[in-house]
Parts: structure tokens; sequence; C-alpha cells
């Protein structure tokens, strides 16, 4: 079972606030779900959730508006620490989270995600891929049309891209790619645009 919720808030980063729509995705059974990045409206998603248990809130990256709904959920968090700076600037010390690290697996009603590293957006940035249900859970790293962006502090043009050439478009290509914001797309849709992308950096 995959289900969204599509929560609105503001970004906060390097001074600037912008008007944002996210995607909280949910996954699991009728018993049990994990939330993939608890934005902005706690009570919205905890509504979708309804009375299955919360496993986990996990954490593509951490940027404010992909965890500041996370804590009020009463879940375990686990995020890849190398995010850990912009946890930080949310969250200070008062919220704890759990260490996701690359290739771990995740085990929900049935449906297994494999933790899988795509730093660029951001240090820490993950996707998490459930081969069973041919669906990539990709974050800010990769959009119906391209690249996360990577204007920002933290992040890398040159890293996302290796990231996602090497551990994206290897998938098959008709994983179904649901994103942070915005719509869903596949990587046989994405993957021959990578030069385009290469171009557009330079």
């Amino acid at each position: 079972m995959i289900d969204r919720v599509i929560t609105s808030g503001t970004f906060s980063l390097d001074g600037g606030t912008w008007e944002v729509d996210n995607n909280v995705w949910l996954i699991g059974d009728a018993r049990e779900v994990v939330v993939v990045d608890a934005a902005h409206d706690a009570h919205a998603v905890a509504e979708r959730v309804g009375g299955r248990r919360i496993k986990a809130v996990l954490c593509t990256h951490a940027h404010n508006d992909h965890i500041n709904a996370a804590a009020a959920l009463n879940a375990p968090i686990r995020l890849h620490p190398a995010d850990h700076m912009l946890w930080e600037q949310f969250y200070g010390d008062a919220v704890a989270y759990e260490p996701l690290s690359d290739g771990e697996k995740i085990e929900v009603g049935g449906i297994t995600l494999e933790v899988v590293h795509t730093p660029g957006h951001s240090p820490g940035a993950v996707c998490l891929y459930a081969r069973d249900l041919g669906a990539l859970f990709s974050g800010d790293t990769l959009f119906k049309g391209g690249p996360g962006a990577t204007g920002r502090s933290y992040s890398s043009f040159d890293t996302i891209i290796a990231s996602i050439r090497d551990r994206l478009l290897t998938l098959p290509p008709e994983t179904r790619v649901h994103t942070g914001h915005g719509e869903s797309t596949t990587i046989g849709a994405e993957a021959p645009h990578l030069e385009e992308w290469l171009a557009r950096g330079n």
C-alpha cells in the first residue's frame, strides 16, 4: 500500500523562505506504516494514518520542509547522520533521531525498503527503494524533469548527478519514482535526459 498526503508550508534556508507543497508518503498495510518526509501538518498525516501504527518516520533529508512535522507524530525518526547540521538548524538538540545507513533494509507491512544514499541535494540525502513494489521514494534527489536543486548550502550539482547516474538510473526503467514535490515519474522517463542535465550544469 502506497498513499500520499499533500501538505503546504514553507521551506527556509540561507536566509530565504519559500512557499512549498510537499508529498508525504505512507507505505505499509492495514496495521502499520512508515511515513516518508513528515512535512508541515502532523494532523493531516495522522488522520490519513488512522488507527495504524507508525513504525517510523523516515526522512529523505533534513531540510525543514521535510522534517517539521516529524516530532509531533510520536514515532521513531530516522535520518542519515550526514544531514545532522540541517537537523540541528531546525530542532537543535531537543529532538533525537536514529541514524539511517546506506544499504539498510526496513520492513513494514510485508514491504522491504532499501536505503540508497544519494548525496547532492544535501549530504545525507537518501532514496528508499521498494523493489517488490517497483517503486522509489526519491525525496528531493530526482524529480519529473530533472535533479533536485543544488544552489544552496551543503548541496552539490556534480554530486547529485553522480548519485542519480550511479545509484538511480541503474534501476529498472519501469520503476515508479515518487518524489518529494510534484508529480511522480519513472526511471525510464528520466534516464534519457542525463546528458541534458550535465549540459545544464556547465
